[in-house]
Parts: C-alpha cells; sequence; structure tokens
C-alpha cells in the first residue's frame, strides 16, 4: 500500500524576518540615480514608501502595509526589524534575543545582529512611520466560504482514553494497524494499531517530527527541542523494526530539524538524505551526501531559517533527481535546487510569499491530471506575534506549466490553514481536499479547524466538516488505509499550545482528545 508523507510545522515564535549570514558592513548611504542624465538623488531625500522599497526586498518579498494592522506593526515588527539593524529599543535587548552557549554562538557567527546600528536611524525612523502612517487600523476580512456540518464517506472514529494538554507532534499511517504517534509533552513515540491500542512505546529526546518507512528500514527524525531554539540538538536515527533490534544515530547535531526526504542525489547507488532544519534565528537545508561507509556528510543548499518541506524528485525528467523545498520563515517561498550532476545544484526560486503569510506546508501533486506535478500549498502560521485573521491565509493550487515554473488556480481562504491533502476520497475520478488549521477564527468559524472539499468540477469545491471538529487542534494530519480495506482514511493530531488562548483551552487542557480517525466508508 502507497501512503502520503505528512508533514508537521513547528511554531517558530519568532517574526519571519531579515536572516541574511552575510556580514553587516559599516552603513554607506547610496549614491541612487532612478534616471539616465538626472542628478543623484541623496537618502535624505527619499520618502518613507521609498526606503521601505529600497531597504525591505534584501531579504524577502516587499512586506506591504496592509499586510498587517497598524498595532501588530508597532508592537512586534517595526522593533524587531530594527534588531536586525543594530537597532534597539534598550541596550539589555539585544542580550534578550540571543539565546546563551553554543545557540547563541551561531547566531553571533552569522551576524544577524550587530551590535552597532548599521542603518542611520533617521533612515529607520522615516521607514517606520511610513509602515504606521500606512498600515490599516484593523485588516479587513473577506467573507468565509460557507462550511457545511457533516461529512460524507467519512466516520469519526474517537480513542476511548483521553489526555490532560495532549501535545500531539505527528501521527503517521505506515500500513494497515499500525500508527505511528509522537507526543513532545510526554517525549514519546508509540506504535499504535488501528484501535488506538498501543503496541509499542518508546522514549525520545522530545517530539519526533517525521518517520521514514519501508519494508527495509525505518528512520525517525528527532527535533531534540519544541521549543524555538538555534541549539543543534536534533538527530536523524534508525528505529528498529522488532523488538531488541538496532537503533542507531544516523545525522546528529541538527537545528530542529522537520522534515526529510530519501533519494540517491549524486548517482552512487547509496542512498542520500535531504534535511530541513527550521532552526530559529539560524537554520538550514542541506543535503546529506552517504558515502561507501554509511557515514553521511553535509552539503548545505540554503544557510538560512525557515526550511519546512523538502521533496526529491526528478522534475525534469533528466535522470537525475532534483530537490524542491518549501521556506516558511523570511524569504518564504519554493525553491527548486536542479540536479547538475556530480553533487551539484543550482537554485531557483519558483514561488515567493511576503513574510507575514506563514508558509505552512506543500505537497507535490497532479491536480489537473497532465502528468505534471502541480503544487498545493498552505499559508497558516500565525505563532510570531498574537495571532490576528488574515485574509490571505489559506489554501492555494499552484498549476505546472510544464517547465517548472507555477501559477494560482485557486485560492481557498481558510484561517490559520497548516496542511492540505489532496486525493480522490469519494472514488468519482477526481481529487478532493482535507486541510486543518491551528489557527482558526474560533470566536466566529471554528469548525475551520478541519475542512473537507469535495471536488465539484471546475475548480469548485463544497466545504463540509464534522461536529467534533474542535475537539481538539490539529496541527497533524496524515493519509493511509487504518483498517486495510482499500481506501484512504484521514489521522488528526491534537497538540494543546498557542499564544492565542479561548474557551477551547479549558475543553482541551482536561481529558482533551489526542488525535481521532476520519475513517473512509467510500468503499
Amino acid at each position: 500500500m502507497k501512503t502520503t508523507l505528512a508533514l508537521l510545522i513547528f511554531l517558530g515564535f519568532l517574526l519571519p524576518s531579515c536572516t541574511s549570514n552575510t556580514p553587516v558592513e559599516k552603513y554607506q548611504p547610496p549614491i541612487l540615480t532612478p534616471f539616465d542624465n538626472v542628478a543623484p538623488v541623496s537618502e535624505a531625500d527619499l520618502s518613507g514608501a521609498q526606503l521601505a522599497n529600497a531597504y525591505c526586498i534584501g531579504c524577502h518579498l516587499f512586506p506591504k502595509p496592509e499586510l498587517l494592522d497598524k498595532k501588530t506593526w508597532e508592537d512586534y515588527i517595526l522593533n524587531r526589524m530594527g534588531h536586525y539593524y543594530g537597532i534597539y529599543e534598550t541596550a539589555d535587548i539585544r542580550k534578550g534575543i540571543i539565546e546563551g552557549g553554543r545557540a547563541g554562538q551561531f547566531v553571533e557567527r552569522a551576524n544577524l545582529f550587530p551590535k552597532q546600528p548599521s542603518l542611520d536611524t533617521a533612515i529607520f525612523n522615516k521607514i517606520r512611520a511610513y509602515y504606521l502612517v500606512e498600515a490599516p487600523e484593523a485588516l479587513p476580512q473577506a467573507p468565509q466560504p460557507s462550511i457545511k456540518m457533516g461529512l460524507k464517506n467519512f466516520n469519526v472514529v474517537l480513542p476511548s482514553y483521553r489526555a490532560n494538554n495532549p501535545m500531539t507532534s505527528l501521527v503517521k499511517i505506515v500500513a494497515p494497524n499500525k500508527i505511528y504517534v509522537s507526543d513532545v509533552g510526554t517525549s514519546s513515540l508509540s506504535i499504535l494499531d488501528g484501535q488506538f491500542k498501543v503496541q509499542r512505546n518508546a522514549p525520545t529526546r522530545e517530539g519526533v517530527s517525521w518517520i521514514y518507512e519501508t519494508s527495509d528500514v525505518s528512520l525517525a527524525l528527532v527535533m531534540g527541542t519544541f521549543n524555538p531554539t538555534d541549539m543543534n540538538i536534533g538527530y536523524l536515527m534508525t528505529l528498529p523494526q522488532n523488538r531488541g533490534g538496532d537503533a542507531r544515530i544516523l545525522v546528529s547535531d541538527l537545528q530542529r530539524p522537520v522534515h526529510f526526504d530519501v533519494g540517491d542525489l549524486d548517482g552512487d547507488g547509496n542512498d542520500d538524505f535531504v534535511i530541513c532544519e527550521y532552526g530559529k534565528h539560524t537554520g538550514s537545508l542541506s543535503w546529506w551526501q552517504q558515502d561507501n561507509s554509511g557515514t553521511y556528510r553535509r552539503k548545505i543548499l540554503r544557510n538560512k531559517p525557515g526550511a519546512t518541506k523538502a521533496y526529491i524528485r526528478d522534475l525534469n525528467n533528466d535522470g537525475k533527481l532534483d530537490i524542491i523545498a518549501l521556506f516558511g520563515q523570511g524569504e518564504e517561498g519554493v525553491f527548486i535546487y536542479h540536479n547538475q550532476g556530480n553533487g551539484n545544484f543550482i537554485e531557483e526560486k519558483v514561488l515567493a510569499f511576503p513574510p507575514s503569510y506563514g508558509s505552512s506546508y506543500f505537497e507535490l501533486v497532479d491536480f489537473d491530471g497532465n502528468g505534471l506535478l502541480d503544487i498545493l500549498y498552505t499559508a497558516g502560521d500565525n505563532a510570531d506575534y498574537d495571532p490576528i485573521l488574515k485574509r490571505y491565509h489559506g489554501i492555494r493550487l499552484f498549476a505546472n506549466d510544464g517547465s517548472n515554473h507555477f501559477s494560482e488556480t485557486l485560492f481557498y481562504p481558510l484561517n490559520g490553514a497548516y496542511k492540505a491533502i489532496a486525493h480522490d476520497f469519494d472514488a468519482d475520478g477526481d481529487l478532493d481536499i482535507a486541510a486543518i488549521s491551528f489557527f482558526p477564527d474560533y470566536e466566529d468559524s471554528p469548525q475551520e479547524s478541519f475542512v473537507y472539499l469535495e471536488n465539484k468540477g471546475d475548480i469548485q469545491f463544497e466545504a463540509s466538516t464534522f461536529a467534533e471538529s474542535a475537539s481538539g487542534r490539529w496541527i497533524a494530519m496524515d493519509l493511509g488505509d487504518v483498517d486495510g480495506d482499500g481506501d484512504m482514511d484521514l489521522m488528526l493530531g491534537s497538540m494543546i499550545f498557542g499564544t492565542d488562548f479561548t474557551d477551547y483551552f479549558d475543553k482541551w487542557a482536561k481529558n482533551g482528545v489526542p488525535y481521532l480517525i476520519l475513517e473512509n466508508t467510500a468503499k
């Protein structure tokens, strides 16, 4: 049985921001000449809008003032923006930003927070004033699509037991009657059967973020710590497939790794890894080359934090495996690493998103059946400041034009969208979408926690959910045949954690639902 891998995105708890690893040089006002035969323009003569456009595109897509409300800009974003230019509100702010020990050394080495200003404070204040004048008092909200109550072709299966403050970080269906579940609160990894009975249980160092299993090997990616950090204590390990089997660490010293994929990237017959180290202020996307002795060596592809998910695929059918990855922090977007042979790759950015989007997940799927891999993407991470509803959060589908360039063909608004899976759940010949939200509108639309979009043709969907959709805070979701009946079921995992405290927290904290199964009844 072929299963689809699921992704857990771990909350960054910092502003998606400028994270350049190049040294910050002493500030030198540039000479700007916008037109030929026109005298150079001094920075002092430029407006706040012109300065923002000049300085705020160096590390990510230009953040328009209307993307956030005035309070969020003033209370959170602008101060943090200044930190990357060495501009601090008080003398001790910098010390509080950077961790102690080895984690702080990584940040200091990257020179992310200069000790002295690298930008004239007058220029920065002009940029700041521009955002505070132009930002709206409140973000306008678009009408949300209606969501019907009741799921066709699904039964909701709940465990007989409950948990206090469940902190499920991973659910992974690897075979009928075999489910991996990781909980960061108890630092455990369990194997359950289809009736939620624990078959095996093992301690781990905090949460497991990804499982890869074939008939020959079982691998687990351990984050090392759930809390945001630059510490490099994550690792990739083998799991014993039988009791008493061997478990060993293959790759160590990882910065909050959240996903990996496996493939022979250099054509030498050995499987290599691509590992996403989300990190905090620092992190990276790297491929790990395996030699004939079984040793892995890091080859950095992108030395920035926010690596969220990566696939190894031959994207241009040239016989060499390429890499396509999503970054959900700072320079948010989708990047392709074209395999040039001999272990060399060329980076191409194929999609770019503003840093307020909170890119949370993507998967490759031939949605329109033309033989090309399209991109199904969600934006909805809302943990960098007090969560606010954003009309641009939701599910997007980007169609492949045949040369691995992508254009948006679908936007379905979903507050706090965290993951979407495409599959023909109702067996009618087209692809439907199942999605979870970690930051739904709990006040007016808690049913956004889970949405099933039934494909009605011509990129039109009918949305529905189930009565217990707000019984957990769903951060994990996976697709697989739990009961072995030949159709694909869904499993959701709940993590009771966040900054947007609501009345639901009291319900979840005591005797909360840690996970549930949506059993497909289409067959």
